[in-house]
């Protein structure tokens, strides 16, 4: 029986990629269980907020801590950009590469790299 704050899963989009093979096929059929997971089970504004605080943190802590907390988001983000990337047109993928370039600098900095 369905939970009622379940949400059903969006129609008409394939998450694999067609004719994918090696790591990025992997990378998927990994990400399928957690992406299925993030969708349907947590509420839709969880995931923004945890991100936003831990940026918050990435920001407010210039010490190691801000950096873990940096390095989580970056991950996060990461791995959304590598799964959004084959159906991205050229402004998008720009906007990802900035936005990891940013939390990289970001991270590197509260680790004491710069």
């Amino acid at each position: 029986m369905a939970s009622k704050n379940k949400r059903p899963l969006p129609q008409g989009e394939q998450f694999f990629t067609p004719g994918a093979s090696g790591l990025r096929k992997a990378v998927e059929q990994r990400s399928a269980v957690p992406m299925t997971f993030l969708f349907t089970q947590v509420p839709k504004w969880v995931a923004p907020a945890v991100l936003v605080i831990l940026l918050l943190a990435g920001f407010a802590l210039a010490n190691w801590v801000g950096g873990v907390a940096a390095l989580a988001v970056l991950v996060f983000v990461g791995w959304l950009a590598y799964l959004s990337w084959p159906s991205l047109g050229l402004g998008g993928r720009l906007l990802r590469v900035a936005m990891l370039v940013f939390l990289v600098i970001l991270a590197a900095d509260r680790f004491g790299a710069f």
